[in-house]
C-alpha cells in the first residue's frame, strides 16, 4: 500500500509515519507534504497514492482546497484538532475523520477499513464512500436543550427526531422532549445510517424505536414508534422498499 501524508507539523507527521509503519511495515510513504500549494503540485505530477492521510488545517489554508482543485480519486483519511469541518470533509472521498491527538487504535481501524474495502475502490468509489458515510457515525452524541440547560445525550438514549414549525425536537427513550439546534437534514448526515432512518420529511428514527409497521394503501408503510406519537408516521411508496431493507424485512 502506498500512502501520501499531508501534515504541516513535523512532530505530528513523524508520529503519524511511526504509527502507520507499526500498523504495517510494508506500507510505503510516497511523500510527506506540508502545504496546499506543495500538495497540488505533487499530486499534479505523480500517480495517485492508494490512500491519503491529510491534516485539514495547513499553514497556507485548508487541505480541502487541494481536493477542490484536483480530481483526486484516492480514499482520504482526514486528521484535525477541530471538528468544525466534519461535514465538508465527507463531501470528498473520505472514509474516516480522526481528531488530534491521533489515537493509534482509531488510526489502525481506519486503515483496516481501507484494506477490507480496497478491492471496491477502483470500480465504484462514489457508492463505496457513500456506504461508509452511512455506516460511520460522525458523532456519538447529540447536544440538546432543555429549558436553559444544554445536555449531551448518547445515541443509545435517542428514540427519534422530528420537525415541527421549523423547530427540531429529540425524543429520548423515556419520552422526554428536547430541542435540537440543527435541521433534520444535518442530523441525518451526522448519525449512523445503519441505525437511523429518515422515515419522512418530519421524522428520523433509530431502529430500536420501531415497534411495528404495516403496509397500507398505495404501497405506503405505517410505522409505530416507541415512545408513541399522535401522528400517523408514514413511509412513502418511493421509500418503502428502502425502509424494509433497512429494518431487515
Amino acid at each position: 500500500m502506498n500512502i501520501l501524508i499531508i501534515e504541516d507539523e513535523r512532530p505530528a507527521a513523524e508520529r503519524l509515519i511511526a504509527m502507520v509503519r507499526e500498523f504495517d511495515p510494508g506500507i510505503r510513504i510516497t511523500a510527506t507534504l506540508r502545504s496546499v500549494k506543495e500538495s497540488v503540485e505533487w499530486l499534479s505530477r505523480h500517480p495517485a497514492p492508494d490512500c491519503i492521510l491529510a491534516d485539514i488545517q495547513l499553514n497556507d489554508g485548508l487541505s480541502l482546497e487541494i481536493f477542490q482543485q484536483l480530481p483526486v480519486t484516492s480514499p482520504l483519511i482526514f486528521t484535525t484538532a477541530y471538528d468544525e469541518y466534519l461535514l465538508k470533509a465527507f463531501a470528498f472521498n473520505s472514509i474516516d475523520y480522526l481528531l488530534k491527538p491521533i489515537d493509534k487504535e482509531k488510526l489502525f481501524r481506519a486503515l483496516k477499513k481501507y484494506q477490507s474495502l480496497k478491492q471496491h475502490f477502483t470500480v465504484d468509489l462514489p457508492s463505496l464512500t457513500e456506504q461508509i458515510r452511512k455506516q460511520t457515525p460522525i458523532t456519538d452524541r447529540m447536544v440538546v436543550k432543555k429549558g436553559t440547560d444544554f445536555i449531551a445525550l448518547r445515541m443509545e438514549q435517542i428514540a427519534y427526531f422530528y420537525s415541527e414549525h421549523k423547530i427540531t425536537f429529540l425524543i429520548d427513550t423515556k419520552g422526554v422532549r428536547y430541542i435540537v439546534d440543527k435541521p433534520l437534514a444535518e442530523i441525518e448526515r451526522l448519525v449512523n445510517g445503519a441505525r437511523f432512518f429518515r422515515i419522512n420529511r418530519k421524522y428520523l428514527a433509530i431502529i430500536n424505536a420501531i415497534s411495528q409497521f404495516r403496509q397500507i394503501e398505495k404501497g405506503k408503510v405505517l410505522v409505530n414508534l416507541i415512545p408513541p406519537v399522535k401522528d400517523d408516521v408514514i413511509v412513502s411508496q418511493e421509500n418503502a422498499a428502502a425502509f424494509k431493507s433497512w429494518i431487515g424485512k
